[in-house]
């Protein structure tokens, strides 16, 4: 009893002394990660090929595991993005991929949940890697006038900024973005619209009416492919181009969520829930339509992003493919970090990490 009584008094002590200096050793503590954190890069660690991760997996509602809709490509040292919706350039930083490394964002149409992430992709991107040169922004026409709205929303912080940090942080000859537009494909087109080091960016026209031009963009390195669709119906224009790819990332709705949701607005007397409820359903696939688009396009696996509604209760993924994993089973419904590596000369696909 008396040693017990010794080791119980020990350990008090060395309690007592540890919540005493508490400050000191979790200062050295975070001194210590501080510094491994910073160090930290995620594309350094990949092997040469196709990798995809998703910053963002969700649409303009608000969801636990689903920012805005996001997508970062990397092929070989190039890296970009597909759509900048919120907190997607953020959830890169969680991710330690270097967004001072980013050579541009494309942009698949102008719906506020996939452009309002723009001005701070930009502005981390020139100040966390001293960029000499706008971000450049590709896009369908009307990038140009995306691109000049934000770039004068943020005129008076490249002047604080530059003033504050200077060249070594802000040159001001990085400041902003840089609009590359293109005219919206035909059907049955693809446009080139980068072809660099081994890698070939095309868009493809989508259907998502009355929004238009809507694109989505094929990337092609070293014999490995992805395609994103960016919001669209089911269109057979992206059966056409999306045979044999990798991986397809597409977007889907689940009607018979959201008619629950419309049902809800309806009772509780919400008439203007209950008329985006009813209007959004005539111009997004649902699971089982991009099930049917991966399984007739012989796709290597289908990634499901822009999650509407948000994924919120257990069990809630098998009343949103509602059948859809009888159609095409190499899914996965997609949530913020989930990442995919396709290795050049190679036929894998890897999953790296299942969400954030």
């Amino acid at each position: 009893m008396k040693k017990l009584g010794i080791l119980v008094a020990v350990i008090a002590l060395v309690g007592v002394g540890v919540y005493t200096q508490r400050g000191p050793i979790l200062g050295a503590v975070m001194a210590r990660g501080i510094v491994a954190q910073m160090n930290l890069n995620a594309m350094a660690d990949l092997e040469d090929g196709l990798h995809l991760a998703l910053c963002g997996a969700g649409g303009p509602m608000p969801a636990p595991k689903a920012s805005g809709p996001c997508v970062a490509i990397v092929a070989g040292d190039q890296f970009y993005m597909v759509d900048a919706g919120t907190d997607g350039v953020r959830n890169l930083g969680r991710m330690n991929y270097p967004v001072g490394q980013l050579d541009g964002v494309f942009v698949t149409h102008f719906h506020s949940d996939h452009i309002d992430g723009l001005g701070e992709t930009a502005t981390l991107r020139w100040a966390a890697g001293a960029n000499t040169s706008p971000l450049p922004v590709y896009g369908p026409t009307g990038v140009e006038r995306v691109v000049n709205g934000f770039n004068e929303t943020y005129a008076q912080d490249f002047v604080y900024r530059h003033e504050h940090h200077g060249d070594t942080v802000a040159p001001t000859s990085g400041a902003g973005m840089v609009a590359f537009p293109f005219a919206l494909p035909e059907v049955g087109v693809l446009h080139t619209v980068v072809d660099k080091d081994g890698l070939k960016v095309e868009a493809l026209q989508v259907e998502h009416d009355p929004v238009r031009p809507a694109v989505g963009y094929r990337f092609s390195y070293k014999g490995r492919s992805v395609l994103v669709t960016g919001d669209t119906d089911k269109f057979d224009n992206i059966t056409h181009f999306a045979q044999g790819v990798d991986i397809l990332v597409h977007e889907a709705l689940a009607p018979n969520l959201v008619n629950m949701m419309n049902e809800g607005a309806r009772k509780i007397g919400n008439p203007i829930m209950q008329k985006i409820t009813y209007d959004i359903l005539d111009y997004h696939a649902s699971p089982v339509e991009a099930a049917e688009t991966a399984r007739d396009a012989g796709v290597g696996h289908l990634l499901y992003y822009h999650i509407v509604p948000p994924m919120v209760l257990p069990g809630q993924d098998v009343l949103f493919l509602d059948g859809a994993q009888d159609i095409f089973p190499d899914y996965t419904i997609g949530q913020d970090g989930v990442r995919f590596s396709l290795p050049a000369g190679s036929d894998e696909i890897i999953k790296r990490h299942a969400g954030l």
